[in-house]
């Protein structure tokens, strides 16, 4: 017969080593990390809660010790776009700027940077710098009208990302 620690061992360290890793993430991204387990994920979730080995406020989980702070939009954004992949990805990690997120799927590295508005010239300069053969980028803007301010590197894609965490994707068309 199996223990607790040996059902929800895989799962809870999957938490905790995500919340360590983003400090903060919606619950539902947390559910949707694990498809198909989202039930045993949410008991896990009040569990480790009630344990005091993070916290949640209900909508948001935290490493037990960050507080509301840790909640940075950026980082959300590119997690809701991650869980959108979540089922191709092999490994992810907390990015480097101007990256929130990178990942390994499909043996390709990506990363999701988020764009603020008035920051597309220097995304687009930093992404430029990048060697394209390192990495695809997935960038989160803010607004359809930013799409048209960047380039440079090698984008895959643009999105945008709602607070309900729904993604809409867009690509430009050859030569804009």
């Amino acid at each position: 017969m199996k223990t607790r620690s040996q059902i929800y061992s895989g799962e809870a360290l999957s938490i905790l080593r995500d919340l360590s890793t983003y400090h903060c993430m919606a619950r539902g991204q947390l559910l949707r990390m694990h498809p198909g387990k989202e039930n045993k994920v949410d008991r896990l979730i009040s569990y480790l809660a009630r344990q005091k080995r993070i916290r949640e406020d209900g909508a948001y989980c935290y490493a037990v010790s960050e507080d509301e702070d840790a909640k940075d939009k950026k980082v959300i954004a590119a997690l809701w776009v991650l869980v959108d992949f979540i089922d191709r990805v092999d490994f992810h990690a907390a990015g480097n700027f101007p990256a929130q997120v990178i990942f390994l799927a499909d043996d390709e590295i990506y990363e999701i940077a988020y764009v603020e508005k008035g920051r597309e010239a220097l995304v687009s300069q930093l992404l430029a710098e990048k060697n394209a053969k390192d990495s695809l980028f997935i960038v989160v803007v803010e607004s359809e009208e930013q799409i048209a301010m960047l380039g440079g590197g090698n984008i895959v894609g643009y999105c945008t990302v709602s607070e309900d965490g729904q993604v809409k994707y867009y690509q430009k068309e050859e030569g804009e």
